[in-house]
């Protein structure tokens, strides 16, 4: 019976592969990306709709500290019936 070398260096095939992985993420770095749409971008910028709405709650917040808002219940009443009607 002859034994013969062959495959000898094939003995253990996992550390070929892991040699390969630790070339290909060392030569090449990965960088994260990242992209606002133009739809997102509008949206960032302060409209005047959120610069009135600012103004209108800082208004109630006054009125609230000094005691002087008034809570109309018709209007209350009127609005919920429009939501549970729809």
């Amino acid at each position: 019976m002859k034994i013969t070398s062959y495959g000898v260096n094939n003995v253990n095939p996992y550390n070929k592969q892991q040699q390969k992985l630790k070339a290909a993420s060392e030569s090449k770095p990965f960088a994260d990306k990242i992209e606002i749409s133009s739809a997102a971008k509008e949206m960032q910028v302060n409209s005047t709709v959120n610069t009135e709405r600012a103004e209108k709650v800082q208004k109630l917040k006054e009125q609230i500290a000094s005691g002087e808002y008034k809570v109309d219940a018709h209007k209350v009443a009127e609005d919920i019936l429009k939501y549970y009607r729809r």
